[in-house]
């Protein structure tokens, strides 16, 4: 009986440095400013301009969605995100901000409203109403949640 108290000790030991950790984590609240969450558009307008497909995935989460403004497809793995904009890049996108609301909370963000892109490889521009949700994963925010559809009345 003793031989076993030392490994279930150890193990208990385990479990409750895993929950302090997972209790620590909960308890470090991170709220961001309208101005970083505005920000972090401009960091993914940015990467758009690269024409680089995996720069722009990198501002995604690894477990996001993305529902995209001109695919049907539901994009979950950065794999399918990045085969969605090697194709989206291709029109050399630009996103302008028309309007948007943000809602700020702990460790999470939602930047909501209208944008507008021109595609420099047509000249032609489309509105989309879009929204945005962050989450910080300790280091930095990334997309969570990323869903654009074309505006119904052009």
């Amino acid at each position: 009986m003793k031989l076993l108290t030392l490994p279930l000790t150890l193990i208990a030991l385990g479990f409750g440095s895993a929950a302090m950790a997972d209790a620590k984590a909960a308890a470090q609240c991170v709220t961001a400013t309208d101005a970083q969450i505005s920000a972090l558009f401009e960091r993914w307008n940015d990467s758009l301009k690269t024409g680089d497909a995996a720069k722009v995935v990198a501002n995604y989460a690894s477990t996001s969605v993305l529902l995209p403004t001109v695919s049907n497809q539901v994009r979950l793995s950065a794999a399918e995100k990045a085969d969605y904009f090697t194709h989206f890049l291709a029109n050399q996108p630009v996103g302008r901000i028309d309007s948007r609301t943000i809602l700020l909370g702990c460790n999470n963000a939602v930047d909501a409203g209208l944008y507008t892109f021109t595609y420099g490889a047509s000249g032609k521009s489309v509105q989309a109403r879009y929204s945005y949700s962050y989450g910080w994963d300790g280091e930095q925010w990334l997309i969570t949640s990323h869903h654009s559809s074309a505006m119904p009345e052009g």
